[in-house]
């Protein structure tokens, strides 16, 4: 059997299967894009406030690193049980406060139902506690793939002055399945940078 396929594999011409690798790359590429199209498209969207980070890891090439008031959270009722896997997929149920920042509520191992103007948004834990890793601590570090934003070269540096003066602040879009996308950045309430829906 393995001859045979040996066999068919060897009459293809070449031609032929470079190009299938070039068709299948294409459809990778565009799947990608499709799925971030989703996001932005159909998100709802929420304000999130940034925090000051250490500046050993401010602008790394042309991009600046962001964190959140909801990057680090207490772990509630999750504190002490065991995780099912060494940095585990959480859910934070969000709710805007009154100056319409989102702040988050709860952290939930599972999604949970929430109600507008609640939004559930998805991460996962950086850190586990315990030996083997797979216990949540006491406190969370949640990452929630909006950690950093691509700039045009030589922009950087304004965002990092006004993310470290609290001035910064993201715009995301976040599907109901709790995936998110920075859709723009505010500066002082207004847009600066507005992701392109492709």
């Amino acid at each position: 059997m393995i001859e045979t396929v040996t066999q068919l594999w060897q009459r293809i011409p070449k031609p032929v299967l470079f190009g299938v690798a070039v068709l299948l790359q294409c459809i990778l590429l565009m799947l990608m894009i499709a799925d971030r199209m989703q996001i932005l498209r159909e998100g709802r969207e929420v304000t999130l406030q940034t925090q000051p980070v250490d500046p050993r890891d401010l602008l790394r090439g042309d991009y600046v690193v962001l964190r959140y008031d909801i990057s680090q959270l207490p772990a509630g009722a999750l504190a002490g049980t065991p995780a099912a896997e060494r940095n585990p997929a959480v859910f934070v149920r969000l709710a805007p406060n009154a100056n319409g920042l989102y702040e988050a509520v709860s952290v939930h191992a599972a999604p949970v139902a929430v109600t507008a103007p609640e939004i559930l948004i998805r991460g996962r834990v950086s850190y586990s506690c315990g030996s083997t890793g797979r216990t949540f601590c006491d406190k969370l570090t949640v990452k929630y793939g909006l950690e950093s934003y691509f700039v045009p070269e030589g922009e950087g540096k304004k965002l990092e002055q006004a993310r470290n003066q609290q001035k910064l602040r993201v715009v995301a879009a976040v599907l109901p399945s709790g995936r998110a996308a920075i859709k723009r950045l505010l500066l002082d309430g207004e847009p600066v940078y507005e992701e392109p829906l492709y």
